[in-house]
């Protein structure tokens, strides 16, 4: 049963990165090829909101893709925001280089910077389902504070926006916030069921 198990984790890890790959990829030929630009900018938002919005709605309709983010866990879930620090020095080499409005660069660069370093300090030290909690909390307000300062910038027409149109930053925007919002989501049911960590924390759990 174990075996089969981890069989079934490794399938489902070999489909959720094919998924995501291509995912990517479609986001990257977008930008490349101009389509984001051909857009009114302020579809961008509705976009943005569907690469949260499409996986938390297979989620939550497909037992078979729960069981499996359960079985990967939190910690995974959690470390996946590490990445989050790269796109922090992108939007600040951005911003030195007046290539995005500077309220924005601090929004949404200070925040993932911050973001992506919690992540790594939760995931060095033992479980805690307060640790992960802390931090899934910040990490999605984060995300709703960055879009909402680019929504607003796109409303005021700023030009220097027309910057996460084009590679590589609409990978972070178009593609990064939808994975990351996501998880975030996934980690807040998994919190709220008491799922996703390890046998021992549970076991501490329920004796407490």
């Amino acid at each position: 049963m174990a075996q089969e198990h981890l069989i079934d984790k490794r399938r489902g890890t070999r489909v959720l990165l094919s998924i995501l790959a291509i995912w990517g990829l479609a986001v990257a030929v977008c930008a490349q090829t101009g389509v984001y630009h051909a857009l009114p900018p302020l579809l961008l938002a509705p976009i943005i909101a569907l690469g949260i919005v499409v996986p938390v709605i297979v989620y939550a309709l497909s037992g078979s893709f729960r069981a499996y983010i359960e079985a990967i866990g939190l910690r995974p879930l959690t470390a996946f925001h590490i990445w989050r620090i790269g796109a922090a020095l992108l939007f600040f080499w951005y911003g030195a280089h007046n290539l995005l409005p500077e309220i924005f660069v601090q929004d949404a660069g200070w925040g993932d910077f911050i973001a992506g370093f919690l992540a790594l300090g939760v995931i060095l030290l033992p479980e805690s389902r307060n640790r992960y909690l802390a931090f899934h909390l910040f990490g999605f307000t984060d995300f709703v504070v960055a879009v909402g300062t680019g929504v607003v910038f796109f409303l005021l027409k700023d030009p220097r926006m027309s910057s996460i149109q084009t590679l590589p930053m609409a990978l972070i925007i178009l593609y990064g916030v939808g994975i990351s919002g996501a998880s975030h989501i996934m980690a807040f049911d998994l919190l709220r069921r008491h799922s996703g960590t390890e046998p021992r924390m549970k076991s501490a759990a329920v004796k407490a």
